[in-house]
């Protein structure tokens, strides 16, 4: 697998950070490197908190990357912050919910997913960053299903355990939008 740098970016409280500990968790259950690298500070306090993801079946020597192979944007801020650092046959993918349809750009395929409203379709807003997740991984083929739910039951632990269903249910809801959508990517 060649490496792939992800940049995840969004509102704080929209689970941009688990978002990305799940994706770099879940390259070393595949053993595979991963590597995931939080951005704090001043975007804590409201502006666009985002974190970086490398994943690749070689070692990862530096946390930093000036382009992205993909995007996944929750929030406006974020995009515009972010869309310029693309590399070419890259993937953009976007809140629908919170963001206007994005023009299609150069080498690059955007796509857009209407996370709040799937999760409040399903009852819990604090799941639509699982939504994004289903969505990203139906696109890019990235990790298992079976990787991907014993990193959440990780994650929640026992505590959340209850849980485990809603995020399930947001993955699969997530990645049936893709499914419908027709795109491909991966």
């Amino acid at each position: 697998m060649d490496a792939k740098n992800i940049k995840v970016a969004g509102f704080g409280g929209q689970g941009v950070m688990m978002f990305g500990q799940i994706l770099a968790y879940s390259a070393t259950k595949d053993n595979i490197n991963g590597l995931w690298f939080p951005s704090y500070g001043p975007e804590t306090r409201g502006g666009t908190a985002n974190c970086s993801v490398i994943v690749s079946d070689k070692q990862i020597n530096s946390p930093v990357f000036k382009n992205a192979d993909h995007l996944v944007a929750f929030n406006l801020p974020s995009l515009v912050k972010f869309e310029e650092h693309m590399a070419e046959n890259g993937l953009i993918l976007y809140n629908s919910s919170s963001i206007d349809d994005q023009k299609s750009k150069e080498n690059v395929l955007v796509v857009g997913v209407p996370i709040n409203d799937i999760a409040n379709e399903l009852g819990n807003i604090k799941v639509a960053n699982m939504v994004m997740m289903g969505a990203y991984l139906q696109l890019t083929k990235l990790f298992s299903d079976e990787t991907i739910e014993a990193i959440i039951k990780k994650i929640l632990g026992e505590r959340k355990a209850d849980l485990v269903e809603i995020n399930k249910q947001a993955i699969i809801a997530g990645k049936e939008y893709v499914k419908k959508l027709g795109v491909k990517y991966a």
